[in-house]
């Protein structure tokens, strides 16, 4: 029998700002993983939720020691990839850019706005190179799923939205939220590119739940963003988070096929340098990657 792409589903949860650890986890294990990208921000912490096999990782280390700038993410993919990981729910804070999604409010994002800078957004390179499709940067299925959940536990919540990804690690000014917002996007975050971007070369599915603490800087009734007012949201929102992954999950663990949406599958038609000129060094540093295409 042919095992088939993103088959059995391991469930990944990459826990952003002030999400540093998951609730009712057993047979746990802390595990550091090796990677040809680098160091990830931390060791993995290995278990089982329901008798489903999850995998977490501390997007900033434990203590939040890493600055947006300075994340490996690719390092961050690659060992959830080895880890057998198939899909990830990344959990986010991010500040809010319209009106009505308040602080407390869980934003299920399906696009995204990239303007970092100082980052690197592909695991392919000269020697290898691949181009992924990211109409729809995150996984429609787990989108319903956990907009499901929500609903079950009664979780204030918007189904779509734009992540604007800042740079940082500095809050935006004021004439940027101001862009921002007349460029229709809902909420402002640090992480979640090109973290999204490397899922997708990855074949793994992906989502970003964007927890909102605060309205960035932009309205004229709030104070501006500042660490001291996100922390007095975090709790809350950290609350509901691990509430949202425990009721999640169970529902991700039935699946029996690969990603009906293509997820399991993204680099069927991406790589376009022919094999016989393939750099073999990038084939080996790719084979937790793209190995179940370039057959390593």
């Amino acid at each position: 029998m042919v095992d088939l792409p993103g088959m059995p589903p391991v469930i990944g949860v990459i826990g952003g700002s002030g999400v540093y650890e998951i609730d009712g986890l057993t047979n746990t294990r802390w595990e550091r993983v090796e990677s040809p990208f680098g160091a990830p921000s931390d060791e993995l912490l290995f278990g089982e939720l329901g008798g489903q096999k999850l995998v977490f990782l501390p997007r900033h280390g434990r203590g939040h020691r890493i600055p947006p700038s300075e994340l490996n993410f690719c390092a961050n993919i690659d060992v959830m990839k080895r880890a057998g990981v198939t899909e990830i729910l990344s959990v986010s804070a991010c500040g809010s850019l319209k009106e009505e999604l308040p602080p407390g409010t869980f934003v299920i994002c399906d696009q995204f706005i990239d303007r970092t800078f100082a980052r690197k957004k592909s695991f392919f390179g000269t020697g290898l190179v691949a181009h992924v499709g990211l109409g729809n940067p995150v996984c429609s299925r787990l989108a319903d799923i956990t907009q499901e959940a929500c609903i079950e536990l009664d979780i204030a919540h918007q189904a779509g939205g734009t992540y604007l990804a800042m740079e940082g690690p500095q809050f935006s000014t004021i004439a940027e939220s101001e862009l921002y917002r007349s460029w229709g996007c809902d909420v402002i975050g640090m992480t979640n590119m090109p973290e999204a971007k490397l899922a997708r070369e990855a074949e793994i599915c992906y989502l970003t739940v964007a927890m909102v603490t605060d309205y960035d800087c932009w309205h004229s009734e709030h104070e501006h963003v500042s660490v001291d007012a996100i922390i007095k949201v975090l709790t809350s929102n950290a609350e509901k988070a691990r509430s949202l992954v425990k009721t999640v999950v169970p529902k991700l663990s039935v699946r029996t096929e690969s990603c009906a949406v293509g997820c399991h599958t993204a680099l069927d038609t991406a790589i376009i340098t022919s094999a016989d000129t393939r750099d073999p060094d990038m084939v080996k540093k790719l084979e937790a990657v793209a190995g179940r295409v370039l057959d390593v």
